[in-house]
């Protein structure tokens, strides 16, 4: 018997998601999208812009993450046969894993932190270099936040105490 916070547990909530769930991925994720792709004008746009250009790999962080953020969004979305509950399993991972994923695609010598703590110089040395790392941490982040969210949809629910 798998355990509880398998892939394959996490698979089998997904197949049995009511179609609500599923409409709020698909709203969610070009939002999610929107979110991270804007600020970091990895969208261009005439609000932001960046003084370094993105790498090849910044446009699949943006997609991994807005995918992820989606489906993690929509494990909030209770069906109406549900019971109300504020389950906040995964719940700080998906929002680190989120503002890391941030950080990972944003330009280097954008990012205020890295620049008051670094220089311009100093960014582009040490933290550019880094971002990748910061990146692939980001989408673990989302994917275990997600994996822990949707593993424990099968488990059965405590009644309360009376």
């Amino acid at each position: 018997m798998p355990s509880s916070r398998s892939p394959r547990a996490a698979w089998a909530a997904l197949r049995r998601w009511p179609r609500l769930r599923w409409i709020a991925v698909t709203a969610a994720t070009p939002v999610a999208a929107l979110a991270l792709g804007v600020p970091t004008d990895l969208i261009p746009n005439p609000l932001f812009s960046r003084s370094v250009p993105p790498v090849w790999w910044n446009y699949p962080v943006l997609v991994l993450s807005a995918l992820l953020s989606a489906v993690v969004f929509a494990t909030y979305v209770r069906p109406r046969s549900a019971p109300d509950g504020d389950d906040a399993t995964g719940r700080s991972l998906g929002s680190v894993g989120a503002v890391l994923s941030f950080l990972a695609v944003g330009c280097p010598v954008c990012n205020k932190a890295a620049l008051l703590l670094l220089g311009t110089s100093g960014a582009l040395s040490y933290w550019a270099p880094l971002q990748p790392a910061v990146a692939v941490l980001s989408l673990v982040l989302l994917a275990e936040a997600a994996l822990r969210r949707l593993s424990t949809e099968s488990a059965c629910p405590v009644p309360p105490a009376a």
